[in-house]
């Protein structure tokens, strides 16, 4: 069996390596230790870790939720989150990007091992999946589960960053017709400016998903799903 593979975000080296040791103890392979949003986004696309665990107090211009929230553009990877403090604002701002856990440092070895075999466990287990007669059936074999907002491709999950599941439900809810590129910035992006390059490319992404077949853009109007 592979061992699973681990990611450490810590920008103390000594912690970091600390805890590279005690991970590679409990047979975790740990792919790399990063400790800012470019190094974090590199290795992900290099390495594709299992799951990661991420200091919050990172030094730098972003913090290690910030950097969580630019991930999940693209990847829904488990994350747990080390931290020495524990402000109410702090763990509202961790909880909005729906952590594995928090962990407040410092913390015991097992008590880490233990949460990231729930991580693993919680991950493997949205994987499994059937077809049942609850799901919308989207044509090409894609499959949309309303309820949890999960897409599938015959059997297998389609993993979904939050922008582009929010994207998917909004153009499944408008049942056909085409919405607004205008609107769909303003319910996706709600009381934020963005340019008009930022849209598009979370709906070529999207649309990458679902293999370029399902949505239809109409110029200068907006877009629709067929």
């Amino acid at each position: 069996m592979s061992k699973a593979k681990v990611l450490i975000v810590e920008d103390e080296a000594i912690v970091a390596l600390d805890m590279k040791k005690t991970l590679e103890e409990f047979n975790f392979d740990v792919t790399d230790i990063a400790s800012s949003s470019k190094t974090v986004l590199n290795s992900i696309n290099s390495q594709r870790p299992d799951i990661i665990l991420m200091d919050i107090n990172l030094k730098g211009e972003q913090d290690g939720i910030q950097i969580v929230e630019q991930m999940q553009y693209k990847d829904n990877i488990p994350v747990i989150y080390l931290t020495s403090y524990s402000d109410e604002n702090t763990i509202a701002r961790a909880i909005h990007t729906n952590p594995v856990t928090y962990l407040l440092k410092p913390f015991k070895d097992e008590d880490l091992k233990s949460n990231i075999l729930l991580g693993l466990y919680k991950s493997k287990c949205e994987e499994k999946f059937m077809i049942n007669d609850n799901l919308l059936n989207l044509g090409n074999n894609y499959y949309y589960d309303y309820e949890n907002s999960k897409l599938f491709l015959k059997n297998e999950p389609v993993k979904l960053s939050k922008k582009e599941s929010l994207l998917l439900k909004l153009l499944i809810e408008s049942k056909g017709k085409t919405i607004k590129f205008e609107d769909l910035e303003n319910k996706i992006w709600p009381n934020i400016n963005v340019s008009n390059s930022t849209l598009r490319t979370l709906i070529y992404r999207l649309r990458m998903r679902l293999n370029n077949k399902l949505i239809e853009s109409i110029p200068l109007l907006g877009c629709r799903l067929n």
